[in-house]
C-alpha cells in the first residue's frame, strides 16, 4: 500500500486527487436554480425581463444544461468551456448591478428606451433584494466553483 496516494501533489502545486465533483455538483445547483428562478420570475410572476436580464440568461441557461451533462459524466475538463461562459455573463452582471445602483447612469443602459427598466423597484424579489445582484452572486459562485475545479486538475 502506498500511503502518499490520497495526499496532494504538493510538486507541482495542485491538488489532483482530491475530488472535483462536488464543485461541478455545486456549480450545477446554482446555475440550475437560477435558471428556474428567472423562469419563476419571467413566466410565474409575470416580471418581463430587461434587456440585461435577457443577456445575462443567454449565459446561465447553457451552463445550467452543460453542468448537468458533466455531473453526470464526471467530466471535470468543463472548467474549460463553462468558466468563459461564466465569466461573460458575469460581466453582464456587474455592468446591470452598476447600472441599478445608479454608478451608471440609466439613460446609459440599453433598456432605459423600451421595456423594463434595469434600476425599477420591481427589480427586487424577497423583500428587497435586487434581482441583479443575485445574478452577480450566482455568476461569482459558478466561476469560483469552476476556478477551483480548474485548479485542482491543472497540469
Amino acid at each position: 500500500m502506498n500511503d502518499t496516494a490520497n495526499l496532494p501533489n504538493r510538486a507541482h502545486g495542485t491538488n489532483s486527487n482530491l475530488p472535483s465533483w462536488p464543485l461541478l455538483f455545486a456549480a450545477w445547483m446554482i446555475a440550475l436554480v437560477s435558471t428556474l428562478g428567472a423562469l419563476f420570475i419571467g413566466e410565474v410572476m409575470g416580471q418581463t425581463p430587461c434587456v440585461l436580464c435577457w443577456y445575462q440568461r443567454v449565459f446561465m441557461f447553457p451552463l445550467s444544461v452543460m453542468l448537468a451533462i458533466a455531473c453526470y459524466r464526471s467530466d471535470t475538463s468543463i472548467w474549460r468551456y463553462a468558466l468563459p461562459l461564466a465569466a461573460a455573463g458575469w460581466l453582464i452582471a456587474a455592468y446591470h448591478v452598476l447600472v441599478y445602483f445608479g454608478v451608471i447612469p440609466e439613460a446609459m443602459a440599453p433598456c432605459s428606451s423600451t421595456g423594463p427598466s434595469c434600476a425599477s423597484t420591481e427589480m427586487t424579489i424577497f423583500g428587497g433584494m435586487p434581482i441583479p445582484l443575485l445574478s452577480l452572486s450566482a455568476f461569482t459562485l459558478i466561476a469560483v466553483l469552476l476556478a477551483f475545479t480548474a485548479q485542482r486538475h491543472a497540469p
